[in-house]
């Protein structure tokens, strides 16, 4: 089950008593817990009628207590249990010991009141497990979304938002801010503000108000130099240099995301969908496709040759061979050539 699934049964009304909810992508996980909260409470019954518990200190036992104790002056209650450690392949590290069969015995006759949910911070789950297998239909995965997904959802937000994107500026605003939903978030809060209701996006917009880290900054930078976007990509690079960048540091950071480029190159070779390559580089799937992107102009020895003069720059930089500014200014110079 996915969680637009899960979304779309809960808002027919179709509520199952207990949910298992695993992944990374926190933003999407509390979107889900949040959507769930105000469809099974009432508002002026949420203070009393939901309850929170941690795994690592409390134990299965009391949560299902819990859900099966009738709720205080509210129809339905809901019962959310962090830390679900025991679904995993994990050591449990808290003091709490557990003993899940006491929760596929509950499954067996729910509380027709209660909705427990079960909140792992995991990338995935042990499938052997007999628990696992047994809620495997009611469990959700939150992990990251492809690069068109993660596109969508931005457009997704901007409409709740009542503006548009206009034709490139969606792509540009993920490349300044990054994957995590969160900041995403934030910025599409920012530009909505800005825009006004029915408003449009440009990529102008995008420029002049998102806030773009370091890390963003060296991933355009590269972006724009592999484009051939000169003037912008030494725009970049004296902003960060007047921010206090160590030009050491741009080096790094330069090299990691030439690094990139070669490891999907090589990996592409394998036939792995860019899903695949992200979980096997522990990256998000947008930076995979970027990185993609950016690999059709170089070929591989070149990009080899690439990381032997980053490697090289570093050494004369930290050698006092070399003016670390002029030293970088000479080789993105050489790159573009």
């Amino acid at each position: 089950m996915d969680y637009k699934s899960a979304a779309r049964d809960i808002g027919k009304g179709s509520i199952s008593p207990v949910y298992v909810c695993y992944g990374t992508e926190s933003f999407l996980l509390r979107e889900f817990l949040d959507f769930l909260t105000q469809k099974l409470i009432e508002p002026e019954y949420r203070e009393f009628a939901v309850s929170k518990y941690d795994l690592a200190e409390t134990s299965l036992d009391v949560v299902l207590d819990d859900a099966q104790t009738l709720p205080f002056m509210a129809p339905k209650k809901l019962v959310i249990a962090s830390n679900a450690v025991f679904f995993t392949g994990a050591k449990e590290s808290g003091k709490v010991q557990h003993q899940p069969e006491k929760l596929l015995d509950y499954i067996k006759a729910p509380s027709d009141f209660a909705v427990i949910v079960f909140v792992v911070e995991a990338e995935k789950l042990d499938e052997r497990k007999k628990i696992v297998k047994s809620l495997k239909d009611i469990t959700i995965p939150f992990t990251a979304m492809s690069a068109d997904g993660l596109l969508q959802w931005v457009e997704r937000q901007a409409g709740r938002k009542s503006f548009s994107f206009a034709e490139g500026a969606a792509d540009q605003l993920i490349l300044y801010a990054g994957s995590a939903l969160q900041t995403l978030a934030a910025e599409i809060e920012k530009l909505s503000l800005y825009v006004g209701s029915g408003g449009v996006v440009s990529g102008d917009t995008v420029d002049k108000l998102v806030t773009r880290s370091t890390e963003q900054n060296v991933f355009i930078l590269i972006d724009d130099i592999v484009r051939l976007k000169l003037n912008r990509a030494f725009t970049i690079l004296y902003e960060l240099l007047k921010q206090r960048e160590e030009p050491v540091k741009l080096v790094l950071l330069i090299a990691r995301q030439f690094r990139i480029v070669l490891q999907v190159k090589e990996l592409s070779k394998s036939g792995l969908s860019q899903q695949q390559m992200a979980s096997q580089l522990g990256l998000h799937p947008y930076a995979v496709k970027i990185a993609a992107e950016q690999g059709h102009k170089f070929a591989p020895d070149r990009l080899e040759r690439i990381l032997q003069q980053l490697a090289e720059l570093d050494y004369k930089m930290k050698s006092g061979k070399v003016d670390k500014v002029v030293g970088l200014e000479m080789f993105l110079l050489g790159l573009a050539a």
